[in-house]
């Protein structure tokens, strides 16, 4: 069987959506989908005086969540294959650890309590920053279809994986991709008043933008691929593109200091402001 698409729930209304865009992108993925729950584990290990009904109650609250998440996704995509899981662990470990054995995972930008902390700045950036694969955050209007996949990248890091996810979710969706690279003076050199021509340094980075897709435009000849280089900075550029997107695409770009993971400033910046989906994409 083909790695599922999993999605977390918690049963509030970001939560929904996310699951709404996973089923869909099961479908079109021709993929699974997986939906989790997670609950608590110190509920199990609660002191023997702690009444167990505590427990009891959170299980079956946790259950009624996926079955309604199960109904919501069977009504959307009744072809695709669908199976839940509740989990006793923390959100972030849960997930991550779903994330070794999936295609991607999926989650809303804003959650509640059990699922507990899918607000960005908590679960969905821990996510973005540690998970094995892919991961979409859910958010805007993700049933606009415009037609259009957005991927930033970056010329200094390596943007195939950005590339390669986006190309492929375009040819899924039949849809185009937009290349964008946006690039701004350094403090260094706006201090110094060096004189710059904008227009030879876009034209020689559009250049770069060109190459750097190649293999994906050859692979996929039927999409049609539209470069964009501009001189802002990239979360804004990325952000003012997410509002005709379907799907905007970065690179995870982890950076790594004393072996703690960070998601680079750009992706991180995307994931806040951004219009619509997010997928943040790297190699596993």
């Amino acid at each position: 069987m083909s790695d599922p698409i999993v999605v977390g729930t918690d049963a509030s209304a970001g939560a929904d959506r996310a699951v709404e865009w996973a089923v869909g992108e099961a479908a079109l993925r021709r993929r699974p989908l997986h939906i989790v729950h997670s609950i608590d584990k110190g509920l199990y290990e609660l002191p023997l005086f702690a009444p167990s009904r505590v427990a009891d109650t959170v299980t079956e609250a946790g259950r009624r969540i996926l079955e309604a998440a199960e109904h919501l996704a069977r009504e959307r995509r009744p072809g695709v294959e669908v199976t839940t899981e509740l989990v006793a662990d923390s959100t972030a470990t849960a997930l991550r650890d779903q994330s070794r054995r999936a295609f991607e995972v999926v989650v809303g930008h804003r959650g509640l309590g059990g699922f507990a902390g899918l607000m960005l700045g908590s679960t969905g950036l821990r996510l973005a920053m540690h998970a094995a694969g892919p991961v979409v955050i859910v958010r805007g209007d993700a049933g606009t279809g415009h037609g259009e996949i957005v991927v930033g990248i970056d010329l200094i890091a390596d943007p195939a994986p950005a590339l390669g996810y986006a190309f492929e979710a375009a040819a899924v969706r039949g849809a185009r991709v937009r290349v964008l690279h946006a690039w701004r003076l350094g403090d260094t050199l706006a201090d110094l008043g060096r004189s710059i021509d904008d227009r030879e340094v876009e034209e020689k980075l559009r250049w770069q933008v060109v190459e750097a897709h190649a293999p994906w435009r050859k692979a996929h000849p039927g999409i049609e691929v539209r470069e964009e280089v501009v001189h802002e900075h990239p979360v804004t550029a990325l952000s003012d593109a997410s509002r005709q997107a379907d799907l905007v695409v970065v690179g995870a770009h982890d950076h790594r200091r004393f072996e703690v993971s960070r998601l680079g400033s750009v992706s991180h910046g995307v994931v806040h402001h951004a219009q619509c989906p997010v997928a943040v994409a790297r190699t596993r």
